[in-house]
């Protein structure tokens, strides 16, 4: 174990912090701290940032609500950076975006890795840029009551799939239907950690009724 004077800090005072989701091993952000705000992190038990644009200290999700619980702080072999493991409680990003991480600049198709949050900062992305000839910036153009209707037909589209016994039909519909409620995540601020949390909470709750059942 290193200690904090060990670290070179820049001629600001300041070190990269590299903040990675603990559960799911996602880039969060890139910030930075300095020696009074990695004291607090590591008092506090959440990050705390130096602002460059303000300043000042910054207490990740004191008006957000948004904490980010720290696991671990490694410092890279030259002790001039960090990476900072987390658990959080909400979106890392001020957009409502899961991760700061969401601008895709090189892709290669063959190679990357298909996640829902993934495409959900895909979309996040559409949200912001609105680029134009791209469908889900027609969705998001269009508003909410049209993005409403389209999880209306899919949700139709994937119940005659199912009803027809057709597998491969129904695989689809279902692919389409959640491509659309991720969109309408996107356009009213939900997160998929927070649909996450709800599934979770609802797995506690049910395993505990199985258990009273069993014990009468």
């Amino acid at each position: 174990m290193i200690t904090i004077e060990e670290l070179k800090f820049d001629e600001k005072g300041l070190i990269p912090a590299i903040v990675v989701d603990v559960h799911t091993k996602e880039v969060l952000t890139l910030a930075y701290m300095n020696k009074e705000s990695l004291q607090i992190t590591l008092e506090k038990g959440c990050t705390c940032f130096w602002s460059r644009s303000r300043q000042e200290l910054w207490l990740k999700g004191e008006t957000s609500g948004n904490y980010q619980h720290v696991v671990s702080i490694t410092a890279d072999c030259d002790k001039d950076a960090l990476v900072v493991k987390v658990e959080k409680d909400g979106p890392a990003c001020h957009t409502g975006a899961e991760s700061c991480f969401f601008e895709p600049l090189y892709i290669d198709e063959e190679k990357h890795e298909f996640s829902l949050r993934g495409l959900y900062a895909l979309l996040m992305g559409r949200k912001k840029e609105m680029p134009q000839g791209s469908y889900t910036t027609y969705l998001f153009e269009k508003g909410l009551d049209k993005i409403l209707k389209k999880v209306g037909e899919e949700s139709t589209e994937v119940i005659i799939a199912a009803k027809a016994q057709d597998k491969k039909e129904t695989i689809y519909e279902i692919a389409d239907l959640a491509y659309h409620v991720l969109v309408l995540m996107a356009q009213a601020g939900i997160t998929v950690d927070e649909v996450e949390a709800e599934l979770a909470s609802r797995h506690v709750i049910d395993h505990k009724v199985k258990q009273e059942k069993m014990t009468k």
